[in-house]
């Protein structure tokens, strides 16, 4: 039987990498997209344009306007001399924020008094004027604890000291990152696996497997073997570009991550061995895929946190095996997570592959029948 198996997964290998098209699919896009997500993918902001309305002129003021220009987040693009221009500028899309210094801005310093600055932000997109606010009173808050120390006042009464685990710096690569594994590691292994039998019903050649003493079980791991191979070395390709390219460490067990894999990847070939097994065409294997993928991405927790949708939403992550990979990367490569601390994770990938892999053979046996 093993020795079957064998023939067939070398032939399968030997399809795949022989076809220029398959191996563009496998090398191109997956690299594409892991430079494209790597460096274009992140929730910082980063010279953010942004003008000034400075109407004090004096020399706390122009210390004001220099925290804002020194800082890496905002690019000060407009000095304005008047209101007139703010609604233009924002409606434009020019700048993102108007900082508008009051005239008694000095004067209420001096006195002891409060000392507003009022920020004109962009609302359009309520999560970046969220995260443009939030820097802003950063800067304001750091420009108040200086002036306070120059003039021998005492600080406030209660100061934010904030200190992030896991991510120092708050570089949102590093979570953005690990999860590229996930997702390209699926994208991969659907793709190989979904076209497999697709491919062999339009070149005729999967009615010539048939008659050959291999049985439907040895068909099946036949054909899902390959898509576990590619899709291991896909991933271990990514993970040394995500630890050595992107100089994103990886904390926990080895071990305990490519145990986590191996679940993946087993229960996305039960579901690629579905979809081919439905599929007539490749075409129809293609489109199979991607109607799985992008639910698929979006109910992972890849971008928008499970606990911010709705709750009839959430149960549907429960099916999704993307959702326990994600949660074992990013814990392995940011907190330094074990075996102990993934178990939760790594038996609902196991149902899931199990359950998927049943299904697909049944339903290759219906297809025969």
């Amino acid at each position: 039987m093993w020795r079957q198996v064998l023939a067939l997964l070398i032939k399968e290998l030997l399809t795949v990498l022989s076809d220029r098209k398959s191996r563009v699919v496998l090398i191109g896009p997956p690299l594409i997209q892991l430079m494209v997500f790597g460096y274009a993918a992140t929730f910082d902001l980063n010279k953010v344009p942004i003008a000034i309305y400075n109407q004090d002129r004096s020399a706390a003021s122009r210390d004001l306007v220099a925290h804002f220009t020194g800082s890496p987040t905002f690019n000060v693009v407009a000095n304005l001399k008047s209101e007139k221009p703010i609604d233009d500028l924002i409606d434009s899309r020019e700048v993102r924020m108007v900082l508008v210094i009051d005239p008694r801005f000095t004067r209420n310093l001096l006195s002891g008094h409060p000392a507003p600055v009022q920020m004109i932000v962009d609302g359009r997109n309520s999560n970046t004027a969220l995260l443009i606010q939030g820097y802003a009173n950063n800067i304001l808050n750091d420009y108040a604890l200086a002036w306070n120390a120059r003039k021998g006042a005492p600080p406030p009464p209660a100061v934010l000291d904030m200190r992030a685990r896991f991510n120092p710096t708050l570089d949102s690569h590093w979570f953005i990152v690990p999860g590229i594994i996930a997702l390209l590691t699926q994208l991969v292994t659907l793709l190989i696996v979904g076209m497999s039998v697709a491919r062999e019903r339009e070149t005729g050649t999967f009615d010539q497997l048939l008659v050959t003493p291999l049985r439907q079980f040895d068909i099946l791991l036949g054909k899902g073997l390959p898509s576990l191979l590619i899709g291991g070395i896909e991933a271990t390709v990514i993970i040394a570009a995500t630890v050595w390219w992107f100089d994103i460490p990886l904390r926990g067990e080895l071990l305990a991550l490519y145990f986590g894999l191996l679940l993946f990847v087993v229960s996305v070939t039960g579901i690629g061995l579905m979809i081919s097994s439905l599929a007539v065409t490749q075409q129809q294997a293609l489109l199979g895929a991607f109607l799985f993928m992008v639910p698929s991405v979006i109910l992972s927790g890849f971008a928008t946190p499970i606990a911010n949708m709705s709750e009839w939403v959430q149960y549907l992550t429960f099916i999704n095996p993307m959702r326990y990979f994600l949660i074992i990367v990013r814990k392995v490569f940011l907190e330094g997570a074990d075996f102990s601390a993934l178990t939760a994770q790594y038996w609902p990938m196991a149902v899931i592959g199990l359950v998927t892999l049943i299904t697909a053979a049944w339903l290759f046996r219906k297809r025969l029948s």
